[in-house]
This record gives structure tokens, C-alpha cells and sequence, in this order.
């Protein structure tokens, strides 16, 4: 009985609709794994499954280090997509507040070692902010599409911050930006030494931490409530005396501010990673729309997703030992990210078929 009715429930649904989506997507995988090279195909898709638990610790590290960034934005995708707004800006977002976060990490050393990182990161926070309130300014406005206006953000970032890389922070022998001052580094922790990797640090459980907020903010406050509503129904909740236009504005800008969260968190974890200037929009924008989808917009799905994401890749990655070219790799990892899309049309299929029978019985009636 409690297990048909975690099924019939909203998150059993959208746990199951996942659930299948991945299922489908790793099946398409091993289709194409089987067509490649069949000998090794078996081998290699079990070493996907495997993804970061393969190399130990140090793979659980890298897992943790790739989903970290994702996973904000991710939050940022479904945190608009929850108030009834499609933040495609995601990349432009997470682009400008990685540039906020390594300008400040590089010019302003006069800051104490022990709060550096925090302001570089509160500076992501804030031009990841201001990039997708444009969007939100122009829809509470003008009515002006943000799908729209968000891609056009997109560009306009990656454009801009390029300039400013050149003009402030880069490094001419290298083709990239300097390095960020040590201080400037979010701490480790001792985490480095238990895990035997250089990429891993705190930044996981800022994640983390961001994922609680969320939550409680959707689900346990007046505000979030009043964001869900206006996504429910614009119309009933200017109705019912909902300030419609200050809460499009305010989701678009809190979905800014996790995107550049994200963006800081991967450019401070001291792994080596540089900003260059490439005409190419931040990969991990469009990974989070996916990770949104596959976690059906629920923060804690969002968090399951994302380290799944991780997961995933880590294993792709690893399949090259058995033969397998990196294009295949790349196949492999965007069909299985790129089915849960498909995970709201399970979840509408689903709805359907586990209609209870005494609901099916009430609409006969009424017809």
C-alpha cells in the first residue's frame, strides 16, 4: 500500500520518470558501444556504470569536482522553471561570474587571507545577479520573450567577458587568464589529502548548501510560494494581490546569482582551471538546462542529478582504454544527459496510467 502510494505520489512519479529516462539513455549508449566495437562494448558500458568509483577516492573526487557547477546551475535552470520562467542564460550568467570571481581573486589581494575567497565568490554571487535580472527586467516590463533574451545574454556575455579577460586579467605567453592569488583559493580542508586529489575542496558542500536554501525557500516560505504561484497561474495570483512583475524580476536574478555561484566555485577550486577567450559559450549553462530536466526541477533531484552527471562522465571518459575513441565518449555522455528531457513526458504518461480507479470512475460520471 505505501509503495503505491510513493508511486501515485508527485515525487514517486518524478522519481520513476527519471529512473526511465536514464535507463533509456544508458540503453542507447550501449547501442552505439555495440556498433563501435562489440568486443569491448559490455566492458566498456560497465566501466560507465562504474564512472567515478573506478579510480577509488580520487575518482569520487573528480565526480564531486565536475558535478559541483552543474548542480548550480542546474538549481538556476529549475528554480526559474518552478516561478514559470525558462532561464536559457544560464552560460552568459555562469561566464560573468566566473570573471567576477577570478578579477577579484587576482586584483584585490589587499583583502585578508581569510575572507578573500568569501568576496570573490559573494562577487560571482553578484554579476551572475545582475545577468539575469536583465532578462527578468525586460519580461516584468516589456512582456519581452526571456527565452529570447536570455540567449542574447548569453553571447553578450561571452563577448564581454573576453574583452575584460584581455583587458584586466590576462596572461599573453599563456593565452589565458593569470592565476588567482592563494588566498583566493577556496580551502581544501584537509579534503586534498583524504581523497589523494588536488581538484576536490569545500566547494561541494557550498553545493550542497545552496540545494538546502533552495529548497526551503520553494517549499517552506511565504516568497517561494508566492514564485511558485505566479508560475502556476500569472493571472490568479495578480488576482490575489501577488506582485507579479517584482517576482519575475527577483526569480530571474536569484537564478542569476546561483548560476555565477556556480561559476566562481569552478574557477577558485585551484585545480588549474583558466578562463580563456574562446567565442564558445560555457558548456556547463546548457549541462545544467539537463540536469534541471533530469531532476524534474526539484533541488534534491537537481543534487541527484548532477552527481549522476558527474558520475557518468568520469566512467565516459575511462571507456577509452578499451578501444574507444574520445567522439564516442562524447555520443555517449550527451545521449544519456539529453534523454531526461524526455523525463516530463514520462511523467505526464505516468500521471495517466496510475490514475486511481475511483478517480477514472468520477470522470465517467461526470461525463
Amino acid at each position: 500500500m505505501k509503495k503505491r502510494k510513493f508511486m501515485l505520489s508527485k515525487g514517486g512519479k518524478d522519481f520513476i520518470a527519471s529512473i526511465i529516462a536514464i535507463a533509456a539513455g544508458l540503453l542507447i549508449g550501449l547501442i552505439i558501444l555495440l556498433f563501435s566495437n562489440s568486443k569491448q562494448a559490455f566492458p566498456a558500458f560497465g566501466m560507465i556504470l562504474k564512472g567515478g568509483f573506478t579510480d577509488g577516492l580520487v575518482g569520487i573526487a573528480q565526480v564531486f569536482y565536475l558535478s559541483t557547477p552543474i548542480i548550480l546551475t542546474g538549481l538556476s535552470v529549475g528554480f526559474a522553471f518552478k516561478t514559470g520562467l525558462f532561464n536559457i542564460g544560464s552560460s552568459g550568467q555562469f561566464t560573468c561570474g566566473a570573471f567576477a570571481a577570478v578579477y577579484i581573486g587576482v586584483k584585490w589581494t589587499f583583502l585578508p587571507g581569510e575572507i578573500h575567497w568569501v568576496v570573490a565568490l559573494i562577487g560571482a554571487l553578484i554579476a551572475g545577479a545582475l545577468w539575469g535580472m536583465v532578462p527578468g527586467i525586460l519580461k516584468a516590463v516589456a512582456n519581452v520573450n526571456e527565452v529570447i533574451t536570455s540567449i542574447m545574454m548569453n553571447y553578450i556575455g561571452m563577448y564581454l567577458v573576453n574583452i575584460l579577460i584581455v583587458k584586466f586579467v590576462y596572461d599573453p605567453i599563456k593565452s589565458q587568464s593569470v592565476p588567482v592569488a592563494k588566498t583566493a583559493i577556496i580551502p581544501k580542508a584537509g579534503l586534498d589529502k583524504l581523497f589523494k586529489s588536488n581538484n576536490i575542496n569545500i566547494s561541494i558542500f557550498i553545493a550542497v548548501l545552496a540545494v538546502i536554501i533552495v529548497y526551503i525557500v520553494l517549499n517552506k516560505t511565504t516568497f517561494g510560494f508566492e514564485l511558485k504561484a505566479c508560475g502556476l497561474s500569472p493571472d490568479a495570483s495578480r488576482y490575489a494581490g501577488i506582485n507579479a512583475k517584482r517576482n519575475i524580476i527577483l526569480s530571474m536574478t536569484i537564478a542569476g546569482a546561483l548560476s555565477g555561484l556556480g561559476g566562481g566555485l569552478l574557477y577558485l577550486a585551484g585545480s588549474g582551471k583558466y578562463m580563456q577567450v574562446l567565442d564558445v559559450l560555457a558548456p556547463q549553462g546548457f549541462n545544467g538546462i539537463s540536469v534541471a530536466l533530469l531532476g524534474m526541477s526539484n533541488p534534491i533531484g537537481i543534487l541527484f542529478a548532477g552527481l549522476f552527471i558527474g558520475h557518468i562522465t568520469v566512467g565516459g571518459n575511462n571507456i577509452q582504454l578499451y578501444d574507444f575513441v574520445p567522439e564516442i565518449v562524447d555520443i555517449i555522455i550527451a545521449t544519456i544527459i539529453y534523454f531526461g528531457a524526455f523525463a516530463l513526458l514520462i511523467k505526464s504518461i505516468i500521471g495517466k496510467i496510475r490514475r486511481k480507479p475511483s478517480e477514472t470512475a468520477a470522470v465517467k460520471e461526470e461525463k
